[in-house]
């Protein structure tokens, strides 16, 4: 476009020039000299009549990686007050971004660009066996196996949870850092065997690493309630189609017919696609308001646009006539947030557990001129009910000291008065720190060019 506007005015007007040219030796009489005479003559005078095309008006410098993110910014960054600070003149782009108070707008260079896009975009686990972990420090072998994904190398291999791991290749997985030893083990080797200890009995694995996408939704059964932990939002997952979108759309499905409550646990999950929390929590609400953004967002002709939007649910999904609480800690965050607000104020559902992280904005994502990426907070979301909650969190309907599954079974005894017994629910009930060896981008984010 830019080079359309440099070259729009010569070539219009050499091509004016060219057809009064032509029209003169259509309409003249003369020999076939004169005419070739009148013609070279009158586009000599009316070529040079162009005078910004022999003498060009001095053109607009070539943008550079700086000058463009810093014209992205100007025209989409949220906190308007701060962009007087920014100095149009630089060429650290880093610095550049460094200048604003928000700790979630930054800039990733054209080296590592591509890899934060899957990160941000996918739940691509490099180089793993397909498992998460817990490490109880007061076992001899702390680290622990706290989940299998069904479709990696441990999954097909017939892993099972709740495993002590006593060793990887010969090494022993013991001491505080037992899982620094394992990550070390892993990184690099590519085939792994794992020594595993069970309850009743020891087991050798034999493993291959490769590529795995790692479910989003796991289900579990707590004495007699089903648990549904949702770990991110992601737009390619194990299922590679529909995402986590797809993931717990699938499992609703399967159970519409279910009329016991179940807890949707939503700790430490933090955030992801917004169109997928969004179409998510539609799976709850029969009608009205999922959630709604306010926008500084940039037009087709590149120019600041304010907008205001709100994403409507559409009726006729499996979990909406379903009994559900809720559980959420500090660690649920962002896309987690519009998740828990919309199912609150939009579903009634009972939120239990400790107030949220509070992390009422989002970001979009533009690739840059040499490859980069830019990653700007430019949104504001508001509740169902059009209440902001950035800094402030989601506040629980039921809450608990701590987050931990039991203030989750309380909580669906306290609204459906359904009996389970809480004592000595799992040597897991706390509030999960779970270790994976790959660590998923959060935030609220939506792909503006890429």
């Amino acid at each position: 476009m830019n080079l359309l506007r440099k070259f729009s005015f010569p070539l219009f007007c050499i091509s004016k020039r060219l057809s009064l040219v032509f029209s003169l030796l259509i309409e003249d009489n003369s020999t076939k000299a004169l005419k070739r005479l009148v013609s070279f003559i009158s586009s000599l005078v009316l070529l040079t009549a162009c005078s910004d095309f022999f003498e060009p008006v001095e053109s607009t410098p070539e943008p550079t990686e700086y000058s463009y993110n810093y014209w992205l910014l100007q025209r989409t960054y949220l906190y308007e007050d701060e962009l007087p600070q920014l100095d149009e003149n630089g060429d650290s782009v880093q610095e550049l971004y460094s200048k604003l108070s928000d700790p979630f707008t930054r800039y990733v260079p054209p080296s590592k660009s591509e890899a934060a896009i899957t990160q941000i975009n996918t739940s691509i686990v490099p180089g793993d066996v397909g498992m998460e972990y817990e490490t109880f420090p007061q076992k001899e072998y702390p680290l622990v196996i706290y989940r299998v994904y069904p479709n990696g190398p441990a999954g097909r291999a017939g892993i099972k949870r709740y495993g002590n791991i006593l060793d990887a290749n010969g090494v022993d997985i013991v001491g505080e850092n037992a899982l620094g030893v394992y990550d070390s083990v892993l990184t690099y080797s590519k085939e792994i065997t794992l020594t595993v200890a069970y309850a009743t009995d020891t087991v050798s694995y034999n493993l291959t690493k490769e590529d795995i996408y790692a479910p989003t939704v796991f289900i579990d059964t707590l004495n007699g309630i089903p648990v549904i932990t949702i770990t991110h939002f992601k737009l390619n997952t194990a299922d590679q189609k529909n995402g986590s979108y797809g993931e717990l759309k699938a499992y609703l499905d399967s159970t519409q017919n279910t009329t016991e409550p179940r807890l949707i646990d939503l700790r430490n999950n933090p955030g992801g696609q917004v169109s997928h929390c969004t179409s998510m929590a539609d799976l709850f609400i029969e009608s009205g308001i999922i959630s709604t953004r306010t926008t500084r967002d940039l037009s087709l002709e590149g120019k600041t646009l304010y907008r205001k939007k709100s994403e409507k649910a559409k009726s006729g999904d499996s979990g909406e006539k379903g009994k559900f609480v809720l559980l959420v800690n500090k660690g649920s965050a962002s896309c987690s947030e519009i998740f828990a607000a919309a199912l609150q104020e939009g579903a009634n559902i009972p939120v239990a557990g400790v107030t949220t992280y509070g992390k009422g904005i989002g970001q979009s994502t533009w690739k840059t001129m040499d490859g980069g990426l830019a990653i700007i907070t430019n949104w504001e979301f508001l509740t169902p009910k059009g209440n902001s909650y950035h800094k402030k969190g989601i506040i629980p309907d039921y809450p608990c000291e701590s987050a931990t599954l039991t203030c989750g079974i309380e909580a669906i005894q306290n609204y459906y008065g359904t009996k389970a017994y809480t004592k000595n629910i799992s040597t897991f009930d706390k509030e999960p720190t779970i270790l994976r060896r790959y660590q998923f981008e959060g935030g609220s984010i939506e792909n503006s060019n890429f």
